[in-house]
């Protein structure tokens, strides 16, 4: 059984997650204090890859870093290599599929931030770049990490987009979602399924961990001490005769 296709694409879906964690959260914090029209014409654009077809993703994203679109013939001419065909291809349709799930709960989360919090902090004289990153985030790690779990699965299960701009290609492109596609018209069904549970087992080991990040930050910290003590009874001294 060749490994290279797990390997792959937890490469792909790792670098793809993180990309869209940065740019996401970025481009969130930054759309949700937007005017409400720039927000609203901001907000489809990001989130159009999300109820587009994977396969018109795929082709959009062929026409703009294929050999003949105006990145891929650039860089092809410049550096001499191809964007399209290799392994690192199908990073670019993971981050385009993934972002959208990351920059939709980081706005969310964003946006229930409780702003008083924020207006303290600069009473004090803190930077703005102090307070995203040590009270901002912080308060809204629930949202981000939501939207980090669900980026990486997406990225980890994207087909159509990748098989658009990477194909198949064993030991050089192949992820589970094309190799699970090629085994089936194979007719090899014992070996599609071995990788069929290898992604189910990914999937849910990802879920169960993000259930137990989430239980463990919105769970009550108990006090080490109560918080109103009985008052400590003095004795009186005793009289000497």
């Amino acid at each position: 059984m060749d490994w290279f296709p797990l390997y792959n694409s937890l490469r792909v879906a790792g670098i793809s997650t993180f990309i869209s964690f940065f740019v996401g959260i970025f481009a969130a914090h930054a759309i949700a204090k937007a005017p409400r029209i720039v927000k609203g014409v901001l907000d489809c654009v990001l989130t159009l890859p999300l109820v587009l077809p994977p396969t018109v993703v795929g082709f959009f994203l062929l026409k703009v870093i294929g050999p003949l679109g105006p990145v891929g013939s650039r860089v092809l001419e410049l550096w001499g290599f191809r964007m399209t065909m290799a392994w690192y291809s199908a990073i670019f349709a993971g981050t385009v599929v993934a972002l959208p799930l990351m920059y939709r709960t980081a706005r969310g989360a964003f946006e229930t931030f409780d702003v008083t919090l924020l207006y303290a902090g600069q009473t004090l004289g803190l930077s703005d770049t102090f307070l995203f990153w040590r009270v901002i985030l912080p308060n809204c790690r629930q949202g981000i990490l939501a939207g980090t779990v669900l980026s990486f699965a997406r990225a980890l299960g994207e087909y159509g987009a990748t098989t658009m701009v990477a194909g198949y290609i064993p030991g050089r492109t192949a992820m589970i979602s094309t190799t699970v596609y090629q085994l089936w018209r194979e007719g090899n069904d014992a070996l599609a399924y071995k990788w069929v549970g290898i992604n189910l087992a990914i999937s849910f080991g990802v879920l169960v961990s993000m259930n137990m990040l989430e239980n463990r930050y919105t769970r009550p910290r108990k006090s080490s001490a109560p918080i109103f003590s009985e008052p400590k009874r003095f004795s009186e001294p005793k009289r000497e005769l």
